[in-house]
């Protein structure tokens, strides 16, 4: 019979919960697969199925978990290149979305800034990596992006040419890392780029740039990544529905 670990002044099902979410953050189901039913999970632990139904309940709110009717509770996997299409306007001259094109020029191992170290979540000077990316439509930068990861789970990412994966990190952090991101909170500003953003996009120092703040999670909570994505202002729009 499996142990539950997390802090035994919780409730059951939140500690179950809490044991789930660690499981799938560290590969026991990958993305899109189902998990054991509610009854084999209440074999496993222990518990009662109504335990285990609580603990689902709270994982499938959270949407880390989806119930398909007929079929069982599955892993979800969030689509989060969709995110950019709510901030920027990347379409061909008939309307169709775009995915832009990616151009990593800088790799780079090296102690955290207290910024990044805050954000993630680590000790100073922890070990992390750096990406610096473009994004591109039609060969005409759009994005420029500095992206920030745990050097321990992504070391991986050192000893490959990254360009040569297509333009969506968030596969690339599964096939090679074992990472999976399952959610992110967004936050948007605006600011007049700098001599280096200003180079890298080919506009004015001083022109407007829109920048997103990504700070990603894995399915236990964990952050992985932080990211500052600073976007042309012509490309910029703002989507929302109010239902």
């Amino acid at each position: 019979m499996t142990q539950l670990s997390s802090d035994d002044r919780l409730p059951l099902y939140q500690r179950l919960r809490d044991q789930l979410a660690l499981q799938i953050a560290d590969n026991r189901w990958r993305a899109g697969e189902a998990i054991p039913t509610e009854a084999l999970l209440a074999s496993e632990y222990g518990l009662s199925v109504g335990t285990v139904r609580k603990a689902i309940d709270m994982l499938v709110g959270e949407r880390i978990l989806e119930r398909q009717q007929g079929r069982g509770t599955f892993i979800r996997r969030p689509q989060f290149h969709a995110s950019l299409f709510r901030f920027f306007r990347f379409q061909t001259p008939d309307g169709e979305r775009q995915i832009p094109q990616s151009q990593i020029f800088s790799v780079q191992s090296l102690q955290a800034p207290a910024e990044v170290a805050r954000a993630l979540g680590l000790a100073p000077a922890t070990a992390v990596i750096r990406l610096q990316r473009l994004r591109l439509l039609d060969e005409q930068p759009v994005l420029a992006e500095d992206i920030w990861l745990p050097r321990e789970r992504f070391k991986a990412l050192l000893s490959v040419d990254l360009d040569t994966y297509g333009p969506l990190l968030y596969p690339i952090y599964e096939e090679l890392c074992g990472q999976i991101v399952a959610s992110a909170d967004e936050t948007l500003s605006a600011e007049a780029a700098d001599d280096h953003r200003a180079n890298l996009l080919g506009i004015t120092p001083g022109s407007p740039v829109v920048v997103i703040e990504r700070l990603a999670r894995n399915y236990a909570g964990l952050a992985l990544e932080w990211r500052r994505s600073h976007g042309r202002a012509s490309h910029f729009r703002y989507s929302v529905q109010i239902r």
